[in-house]
């Protein structure tokens, strides 16, 4: 049998080492080493390469580029505009993920049927190209010139990128994808890597703009080497729950914009449907006052949208009380609680409190944890806060309520969607602006919520 060289991988940042190891010695993890096949000795070299394929690039003078060239490219979906700061810069090399069934490949495949003005390459290593059409038929087809290249070799995707010369490239999905440059099966820390690098120095030479799908794990990290999420421009999560209808972009990195800005979405029969509005959805509308509803003023990135927080708390009946957070960090509701407990005189030791926000939502705004409060407060007491009420603060460990970011992005929203009074800190500017129709309530401590809430 033909010798084999071989090495051993850590999948979680890629590092190499020619035995196996227990620990990582570059990022720390445990038995996180696979044994993979690099090339065998008698194997001879592949009869396609890249080096033809390739195109050279020549070093330029910082003043003979022009900025002009590189204008963002509108893909025909202001949500996914949204999140990337604006549009697509041309040349960036984009990864995609979340989830199996969470929406991915219909987000691109979207993507690539609205781009009209755009001429699109989608390559599919998951799907024929009948269920591609299958599925295009379902959303609406938009731009009947999509090509569709179900392939799985890099080198045949990278030649026919070259002869088709698209404007948008869309991958899905890179574990698929393997090189005969490695022998190492596809989905490896070596190919992923590999098949990556090449992506990304065709993207940056050509001016290609290429999206990648990248598969999680059940960590919900990315799967592959952490190098991968270096490697690429923009970081995209998709995020939701398969029981709720609605799903968010969240970017993780972006090196053309801002990060942690979200694009919301709707999943329905024919496709994910952009929510310009998330404040509407995620407030509802009751017939009568409940007790343990607050609303509370968030913002991810520049976006300011209204959520509504549920809070349930019932005594304890079996000694130790229960702690659930839905969409929340369990461990700062716990603290939130102490500090009610220790700065209001509420017995929270000897309660159960169950939270929830709405729509499935993950929230990890501090701005909200005044309306997380309220929500519990309201459920304590069962009395319903006053209709038209909303809050946006931070509290601290000594019951101080600080202001929240953007504070004025929050007010206005609030304003808009015709809410009378909003629950904000004392310590804000005396200068805020503040728009007509709503009206400030300042607390600077946490014991004085109760009264803010209740009272007129």
């Amino acid at each position: 049998m033909a010798k084999v060289k071989k090495a051993f991988f850590c999948r979680s940042c890629g590092f190499e080492a020619p035995k196996w190891l227990g620990k990582c010695p570059s990022c720390g993890e445990w038995n996180t080493f696979t044994e993979e096949i690099i090339a065998k000795e008698s194997s001879s070299t592949p009869s396609v390469t890249l080096a033809g394929i390739m195109p050279a690039v020549k070093p330029l003078k910082i003043g003979d580029i022009h900025e002009e060239n590189r204008k963002r490219i509108d893909l025909g979906n202001s949500e996914v505009n949204r999140v990337l700061g604006g549009g697509m810069v041309p040349g960036s090399l984009i990864l995609l993920g979340g989830e199996p069934g969470i929406g991915k490949s219909t987000l691109s495949l979207q993507i690539a049927l609205a781009a009209n003005s755009l001429k699109t390459l989608y390559v599919s290593g998951e799907e024929s190209a009948e269920q591609i059409k299958m599925r295009a038929a379902r959303i609406g087809i938009g731009n009947e010139e999509c090509l569709i290249y179900p392939e799985t070799l890099l080198e045949n995707i990278v030649r026919q990128i070259t002869e088709q010369h698209p404007d948008v490239v869309i991958i899905d999905s890179i574990q698929t994808i393997f090189t005969e440059m490695i022998e190492s099966a596809a989905g490896s820390v070596s190919q992923i890597r590999e098949c990556a690098a090449t992506l990304l120095k065709y993207a940056k030479t050509t001016g290609t703009s290429i999206i990648i799908i990248g598969h999680i794990t059940k960590d919900g990290t990315i799967a592959g080497p952490k190098i991968l999420e270096h490697i690429v421009d923009v970081v995209l999560q998709f995020e939701g729950d398969n029981n709720n209808i609605y799903r968010i972009l969240r970017g993780i990195k972006n090196r053309f914009g801002a990060t942690f800005e979200i694009g919301v979405f709707e999943m329905l029969d024919n496709g994910l449907r952009s929510v310009d509005n998330p404040s509407e959805i995620l407030l509802t509308h009751y017939e009568e006052p409940l007790s343990g509803i607050a609303v509370g003023a968030a913002a991810d990135g520049v976006r300011p949208y209204l959520i509504e927080v549920q809070a349930l708390v019932g005594g304890a009946a079996y000694g130790t009380p229960q702690r659930t957070a839905t969409g929340f960090d369990t461990r700062r509701m716990n603290m939130l609680l102490a500090v009610l407990e220790k700065r209001v005189g509420m017995k929270m030791f000897q309660k159960d409190v169950f939270l929830n926000f709405a729509g499935g939502f993950k929230v990890a705004d501090p701005g909200l944890d005044l309306a997380v409060v309220a929500a519990v407060i309201s459920s304590y007491y069962d009395r319903p806060i006053l209709d038209g009420v909303c809050c946006a603060g931070e509290i601290g460990l000594s019951g101080e309520i600080r202001p929240a970011p953007r504070t004025e992005q929050r007010i206005s929203e609030a304003a808009r969607l015709g809410f009378k009074r909003i629950i904000v800190s004392g310590y804000l500017p005396k200068d805020i602006k503040k728009p007509k129709g709503i009206a400030l309530i300042t607390i600077n401590s946490v014991d004085q919520l109760p009264k803010a809430l209740f009272m007129e």
